[in-house]
């Protein structure tokens, strides 16, 4: 029953599709986060959608589709120009069989992000592209929410939509993507227009982010309780009442306490005892061997390249407490360890060249929101609430994102890549409604200062 329904809703939108291609893009976005083939049991399973609809996507947009407004943008360049590197170090890759394998679904994605901004030429385009990414999302945060409240959760235990522990399945990997949504969901809920604002929707967006919170409890991933500390410090940038805001968090943060799972509060404690933690200290193990491989080998050694680590630590372990505290050293030897850092990880695969892209991809995108968010903010008369506040939301969501791929291998992950189309977008839109970019304040000065010589 499950696959008929899938199947129903997928054909109904590419048949749609035909009269509107962009309907194909969105169906893309939702088939690549969610993985509906992977939720059904029978035939949905043996049926390449991804692959279908990634083609639908594109060839509906150079067939059918208008082009008026679309535009290539410099970070939509450096995309590609990841994408090609990526597969020039896939040809020199050291483990050549695991890295094909991860280069299958890494190209997709890159190649789905540098082209989707052309496709969201408009802000309804734009805004429902978030709406499906937000939906998306979130249909794995309320699963993995109700599993959490009705005591489901558990480290490595915790089964959402699909029974797999990679991907956006992983513990880590999607409570950070939880975390990270929540200030699209508040967008939405503020300056939406395909659903407007309504006690309906805003019902709806609360009880969407208590389920995107609740999946760092239910996966008792430390990196989502970290999400969460940084979600909490950036909205003291939007709320009007910053100490009320900061003294109601406390509050709620002080109630939740007594309900939280012991488990849960046992492992987010490792977090300042990481020294005597084995998992903390092997990935510090692997960062600085992922350093030092660099270093021998600037340009990568390609994806799953941590294959080939091996390292010997002493790891301390504290008996007793107080004056009667003792320290003993055990000493582990690991190998094969993932990197469990975004920047080693793209370090590590893709070397120094590989990383300054990656680098550059996303503080273009922090200086780009920024730039939006200044030009559309409160002393300008005419400015746009809209973008300014989509602005706000993407830039928090990168933020929380880059936090987290601190502590995860998320680099090439396809939910990131969406993010970075949809801030190309915006910021191809804003350029076109600004006809370009407005001059400084020094540079209109200077212009001043030219015309005043002239004149005289």
């Amino acid at each position: 029953m499950r696959d008929i329904v899938l199947l129903i809703f997928i054909t109904a939108i590419l048949l749609m599709g035909f009269k509107r291609p962009f309907l194909w893009v969105l169906l893309y976005i939702y088939v690549d986060i969610v993985s509906p083939q992977l939720i059904g049991w029978g035939v949905i399973r043996s049926l390449h959608l991804s692959l279908v609809t990634f083609i639908a996507a594109f060839a509906g947009y150079v067939v059918l589709d208008s082009k008026e407004g679309s535009r290539f943008t410099l970070r939509q360049a450096i995309i590609a120009a990841l994408l090609v590197w990526c597969g020039y170090t896939t040809l020199g890759a050291v483990f050549q069989e695991f890295a094909w394998q991860k280069w299958d679904w890494v190209w997709k994605g890159m190649f789905f992000a540098a082209f989707l901004p052309l496709a969201l030429r408009t802000r309804l385009r734009l805004e429902a592209a978030v709406v499906v990414f937000v939906l998306s999302i979130g249909a794995n945060a309320i699963n993995g929410g109700m599993k959490t409240v009705f005591g489901g959760g558990g480290y490595g235990t915790l089964t959402m939509l699909v029974d797999m522990d990679s991907g956006l399945y992983e513990g880590s990997i999607m409570s950070t993507a939880a975390i990270a949504t929540i200030p699209l969901v508040l967008f939405l809920a503020r300056r939406g227009t395909i659903f407007p604002p309504n006690w309906m929707v805003w019902t709806f967006a609360i009880a969407l982010i208590f389920a995107c919170m609740l999946i760092p409890i239910g996966t008792n991933a430390r990196t989502g309780l970290v999400c969460i500390a940084v979600f909490g410090v950036l909205m003291m940038r939007q709320v009007r009442h910053r100490f009320l805001f900061a003294g109601m968090a406390g509050v709620a943060l002080a109630a939740s306490l007594p309900f939280l799972p012991a488990e849960f509060v046992e492992r987010m404690e490792t977090i300042t005892g990481f020294r005597s933690d084995e998992s903390a200290s092997t990935r510090i193990e692997v960062w600085k061997w992922t350093y030092h491989y660099a270093l021998t080998n600037p340009n990568g050694g390609g994806f799953d390249a941590y294959r080939g680590n091996s390292f010997t630590y002493d790891l301390p372990q504290v008996t007793g407490e107080g004056n009667n505290r003792q320290i003993t050293y055990t000493e582990v030897t690991d190998e094969a360890r993932a990197y469990h850092s975004s920047y080693f990880e793209v370090l590590g695969e893709q070397g120094w060249i590989g990383l300054f892209l990656w680098l550059a991809l996303q503080g273009l995108g922090l200086l780009q929101m920024e730039r939006i968010r200044w030009r559309e903010g409160p002393k300008h008369d005419d400015r746009d609430v809209f973008m300014h506040d989509l602005a706000t939301a993407l830039q928090h969501a990168q933020i929380i994102f880059l936090v987290g791929a601190l502590f995860v291998g998320i680099a090439f992950q396809s939910f990131v890549f969406i993010l970075i189309a949809m801030q190309c977008a915006l910021w191809s839109q804003w350029r076109l409604k600004r006809k370009g970019f407005e001059p400084s304040a020094v540079a209109k000065r200077l212009a001043h200062n030219r015309e005043v010589s002239l004149v005289s």
